[in-house]
């Protein structure tokens, strides 16, 4: 029987996932409100940028300019993406909370994204374990992510084994990831697979299987998060208004949206903490930045229903708003 309210952590991942398959740069001044926006609305987790060289990721240049903004606010969780030993040290330098490895279980995309294999990307991880428990305890020591990538299918390779995901989720284990994510990367996710993935995952991984990545490149990224909540998983990843892909998986679209997802998390009496009337109004804040770049998400299209109550949101008198279904 589910508990009264149970918690659901909702990740912002826009400002890293969102922005890296863009072209267009945004500034970092619209980061930052991006980043106020996000707070306003409950956010409290959120994966500010990645430690990538700006030569091959211009979008990400401002990493340690954001991550500061993002740190500025004592109870948000700001978590970095590294690809490798280099951008941990950069992460580290930085001061975040957690810090996320990709491990791409599919091998071509892993040579694509990383020029390493799987099991190269595990060694690697098992480096930047050794380098986070040898920097000072001190300074608080980030929690170490295991991101695996192309759990689910790839748009180079196709099929990816279910052994091939089981053994490198025993080797992330092995290495000393404090928490396993796993990430539909190219969209490829459905809700049986899941429940088949997550399962044989959770055999292995326990408790450290935490968190799931999905995208709705097939419109299915919502019934993967229920089946992924019915497994126990209790963090997902999301972008507002749904943008973002993979620049090394031809054909993965965006992420789940965070709106649409909160609104479901809403629905199914999970608290989430976060307000889905101003993360609707938050849209506008990309729009602005990012003229001509495509949002997605149902609930923008199809706005609120009349007479919704955001279970999160308050107005400035202290009562709660009513949704009049209009779009956002």
């Amino acid at each position: 029987m589910r508990p009264s309210h149970p918690k659901v952590i909702v990740q912002e991942v826009g400002l890293r996932d969102g922005l890296q398959s863009i072209a267009q740069v945004m500034a970092t001044d619209d980061k930052r409100r991006w980043i106020d926006a996000a707070y306003a609305a409950g956010v409290r987790h959120l994966e500010a940028a990645s430690f990538v060289p700006a030569r091959l990721l211009p979008q990400m240049a401002d990493a340690s300019r954001v991550i500061a903004h993002a740190l500025s606010y004592p109870d948000l969780v700001v978590t970095a993406l590294v690809p490798n030993l280099k951008g941990a040290e950069r992460a580290l330098e930085a001061g975040v909370h957690r810090i996320v490895a990709p491990v791409s279980v599919s091998a071509a995309h892993s040579q694509a994204n990383v020029r390493k294999s799987p099991q190269e990307m595990v060694d690697e991880f098992h480096r930047i374990r050794q380098l986070i428990d040898q920097s000072p305890p001190g300074a608080g020591r980030p929690r170490l992510i295991a991101g695996l990538s192309t759990v689910f299918g790839c748009t180079l390779q196709g099929r990816v084994p279910l052994a091939d995901i089981v053994r490198v989720s025993r080797g992330v284990i092995d290495a000393g990831c404090d928490l396993l994510a796993l990430g539909d990367t190219t969209g490829h996710a459905t809700p049986g697979q899941v429940g088949e993935v997550l399962q044989a995952v959770r055999a292995v991984a326990g408790e450290r299987l935490a968190i799931a990545h999905f995208h709705d490149t097939r419109g299915l990224g919502l019934a993967n998060t229920l089946v992924a909540l019915e497994q126990g998983i209790r963090e997902f990843d999301a972008t507002l208004g749904g943008i973002g892909g993979c620049p090394h998986a031809p054909g993965a679209s965006g992420n789940v949206a965070t709106e649409d997802l909160v609104f479901m998390l809403d629905s199914l009496g999970y608290h989430s903490g976060i307000d889905v009337v101003r993360l609707l109004a938050a849209r506008q804040l990309l729009e602005q930045a990012l003229p001509g770049v495509t949002l997605f998400g149902a609930l923008a299209r199809a706005g609120l229903p009349h007479g919704y109550a955001s279970p999160h949101h308050h107005d400035n008198d202290g009562k709660r708003h009513q949704g009049q279904g209009v779009a956002a």
